[in-house]
């Protein structure tokens, strides 16, 4: 041992490390800008509104504080109606999915058909198809079940997402090298055990960031309800505004159900990023 010389850290000489931020703090920081600018930005819509209103009325403050609540109901029941809409477009979407990659061709050709032209529909024109195609009320013998429009959004809405689901499930089983499945053959097992056992269990990670990324968006169209006169949150807000006859609250009041939706949206996002990265699944 080199005489003055040790091994020790205590005894190193200190070097100060790089001051930009890393690993977590970039993305903390990253989200905490967004935020404040969302904030200032709203905030100064609302000072806007308050400076050019007339000075006899209610001020803009006021009747945000009114119409805040309804906003937020008809928000929620966009939520409701995603959360609906998914889950229906999920559980069919499976189905296309394992259907994609089956043997059979009358399995395979109808799912993979029913898969790209839902998929490449427009959303808007798939939920006009599912208002006035579907009946307003099923009759059973002499029981009558109503179909109320939301019934028939959700199925609308269902339908591309179902599209897409499938491809999510063909992509990740596809995904899956075929050692795999040569390797559960000789082991004697059959194509059902195959998937359901070993195929589909390592292929599910791989398919969690892209199914939440859909709901994200699905999140987000659902707003397209408004179109055909069901009363959500951007009808709620439409509303207010004519109610209220105030043109300059048109920003800050859009500006308050888009924040609705950024506030539930923006953490789904970077959920789904820290998947990616967690499961190394690369786009």
């Amino acid at each position: 041992m080199r005489v003055g010389a040790t091994d020790l850290p205590v005894l190193k000489p200190f070097r100060a490390g790089p001051i930009a931020p890393s690993g977590l703090a970039a993305p903390l920081l990253l989200s905490a800008g967004l935020i404040a600018g969302a904030a200032i930005v709203f905030a100064g819509s609302l000072a806007l509104a308050q400076a050019t209103g007339p000075a006899t009325r209610d001020s803009a403050v006021t009747i945000l504080w009114r119409w805040a609540p309804l906003i937020f109901q008809g928000f929620l029941f966009n939520l409701l109606i995603s959360f609906l809409s998914m889950a229906l477009g999920t559980a069919v979407g499976v189905l296309f999915g394992i259907g994609q990659v089956s043997p059979s061709a009358a399995l395979r050709k109808p799912a993979w058909a029913a898969t790209q032209f839902f998929r490449n529909a427009p959303w808007l024109v798939l939920l006009f198809y599912a208002m006035f195609l579907l009946p307003f009320e099923i009759r059973l013998g002499p029981i009558s079940i109503a179909f109320p429009a939301w019934i028939k959004a959700i199925i609308g809405l269902a339908l591309p997402v179902a599209a897409n689901v499938s491809e999510i499930v063909r992509g990740g089983i596809r995904s899956i090298p075929s050692g795999q499945w040569e390797s559960a053959e000789s082991l004697a097992f059959s194509r059902r055990q195959t998937m359901w056992m070993i195929i589909l269990p390592q292929a599910f990670k791989r398919m969690i960031p892209p199914w939440m990324n859909l709901y994200a968006i699905l999140t987000m169209a659902t707003t397209l309800i408004s179109v055909v006169g069901i009363q959500d949150g951007l009808t709620v807000t439409r509303a207010a505004l004519v109610a209220e006859s105030r043109p300059e609250l048109m920003l800050p009041m859009y500006l308050l159900l888009l924040l609705m939706f950024f506030a539930y949206c923006y953490p789904i996002a970077r959920l789904t990023m820290a998947l990616e990265r967690r499961f190394n699944v690369k786009g």
